[in-house]
């Protein structure tokens, strides 16, 4: 079976217009916040890694979460992916998706009996001033736990609140090697030449949340 770059997670939260970034500090929304909860069925979680001669794409899913909205705008929140609800996408026969996702499953990677989910916590939002009406229009940065390593990570994303509905969509690069994911990595086995995995992966993202 080809090795190829993890799954990734998002769990990646929504982020929004906000007129200024907001500090998430307590797992209780504050006065005047409104919690809306995510919807798993109507988000969606893609995932691409690359190794040196190959490529997978695939889906993992959201189990739950919360977003945090103030004025029409989300402000904080944490969401849930299910770690044993990776798939890869580009693999046509169940045998070869079956040891796919069995090496994505395992220690070499996510070690999902052990870790079974993955989190975002939201920590701040920032609008980007000027952002055009089809383009990302905040950045987000959050806490993201992934085998039980929890790193900050930034990225932009396109969001809004509307007649009680949140949505969030966008694509964030992700370094697996800084939870601890050093399977295939060329940055740690210099000797690994051609069967090197890529050390970053994308995530596509996107969330909808309703009260």
């Amino acid at each position: 079976m080809k090795k190829i770059l993890f799954p990734a997670l998002l769990a990646m939260a929504a982020l929004s217009a906000a007129p200024a970034a907001y500090a998430q500090t307590t797992a209780v929304a504050p006065k005047g916040v409104a919690t809306y909860k995510l919807q798993p069925q109507l988000s969606t979680l893609g995932w691409e890694g690359k190794a040196v001669t190959h490529g997978h794409t695939g889906t993992i899913q959201f189990t739950g979460g919360d977003l945090l909205v103030k004025k029409d705008a989300v402000v904080g929140g944490t969401v849930t992916v299910d770690m044993k609800t990776i798939k890869p996408t580009n693999i046509p026969d169940a045998e070869s998706q079956g040891k796919f996702v069995g090496h994505m499953s395992s220690d070499d990677f996510f070690g999902a009996e052990k870790n079974p989910t993955a989190t975002f916590k939201i920590v701040s939002v920032t609008p980007i001033k000027g952002a055009a009406a089809t383009a990302n229009n905040a950045t987000i940065a959050g806490d993201m736990t992934i085998k039980g390593v929890t790193n900050r990570i930034t990225f932009p994303a396109k969001v809004g609140v509307k007649n009680g509905v949140a949505a969030a969509t966008g694509k964030v690069t992700i370094d697996r090697t800084k939870f601890g994911l050093k399977y295939g990595s060329k940055s740690f086995f210099d000797s690994i030449g051609d069967k090197a995995i890529n050390d970053e992966f994308t995530l596509d993202f996107n969330v909808l949340a309703k009260q």
